[in-house]
């Protein structure tokens, strides 16, 4: 996981870098834009500063060697604030909506996906699957835009970000948190829409293949409880791919929230990722991406603890 790390970091930093120019560069552009004038002294001096003036590699070990000895992740040249005090602002509030939608990304699709498979060519299984077309179909953005007007025209509420007014700059409180809880369920289904979709059509598929073997014909023709049947045995082994799904829908959640966390004005990792690249701040991007990959990594390991634990198979293999 640590050599996995320290290639995906290079890579990472490498191709922020590939886009012609840096953040001054920029900068300049913005400069010249809006008519302010450009001097050469102070971009020299930011250069330096900055370390820009430095090959890519040197640029590299310095930031990587920070993180490393000092935990500094460098400096943001957008925000002119540590790369680590931008990140921990924003990132509990990522987990936390990442967290919420995860977990109920898995409670509704796994049941569905059950049900469904349980009740083939039916009513429920075909407004089911119709369901689960239309979440995978459906950007998310666009679901949000939609949530956005039906919550605002006919039920009069808000739902940008993710605290009213009062609570938007105020420490943490208890009436803060509920009204966290009040703001939060919004982005959660709109960010797991989709995921929820997709392991819907998966658990579903995996259920009909199982319950179709002969070793559930033959429980079923012992006499074996229908209920006892479905949850000790097919549901154990159909279970597995939603198992190992975990590794990439942690981190899908996380990075898939750009446009919605935009749209919806969410204070999440997402809107300063795509500024981040957007102006080239190397060193808030790059730390952004090394998490994201962190989450791929550790999101990976805990699937294979998962599917050790649940089929007893895999720990003999």
């Amino acid at each position: 996981m640590v050599l996995s790390l320290l290639l995906i970091s290079v890579i990472s930093f490498v191709v922020i870098q590939l886009p012609p120019g840096d953040f001054l560069t920029s900068y300049i552009a913005q400069l010249s834009a809006s008519g302010a004038p450009v001097q050469e002294e102070i971009i020299a001096s930011l250069r330096v500063r900055y370390g820009l003036d430095q090959p890519i590699y040197t640029q590299y070990f310095r930031w990587i060697l920070g993180i490393i000895t000092r935990g500094d992740m460098g400096e943001s040249f957008l925000w002119h604030m540590p790369v680590k005090a931008i990140i921990s602002i924003r990132l509990p509030l990522t987990m936390s909506i990442s967290l919420a939608t995860l977990i109920f990304t898995y409670v509704v699709s796994i049941p569905i996906g059950i049900y469904s498979a349980t009740h083939q060519y039916s009513f429920s299984d075909y407004l089911f699957t119709t369901i689960g077309f239309l979440g995978v179909a459906i950007p998310n953005f666009l679901f949000a835009l939609v949530l956005m007007y039906i919550f605002h025209s006919y039920l009069g509420w808000s739902v940008g970000g993710l605290f009213s007014p009062q609570y938007a700059e105020a420490p943490w409180s208890f009436g803060k948190f509920i009204d966290f809880l009040k703001h939060l369920p919004i982005p959660m289904i709109v960010i797991g829409t989709s995921g929820t979709a997709g392991l819907i059509r998966v658990m579903r598929a995996c259920m009909l293949d199982e319950l179709q073997k002969p070793y559930v014909i033959t429980a079923r023709a012992k006499g074996l409880p229908e209920r006892v049947l479905l949850y000790k045995y097919p549901l154990r082994i159909a279970i597995n791919p939603i198992l190992s799904s975990f590794g990439w829908i942690l981190p899908s959640i996380v990075s898939g929230e750009t446009i919605t966390s935009i749209v919806l004005g969410l204070p999440t990792m997402g809107p300063v990722l795509f500024r981040a690249l957007i102006s080239q701040d190397m060193y808030l991007a790059g730390s952004i991406i090394l998490i994201l990959s962190s989450l791929v990594l550790i999101g990976t390991f805990l699937s294979d603890i998962l599917l050790a634990l649940a089929d007893p198979r895999i720990r003999y293999t």
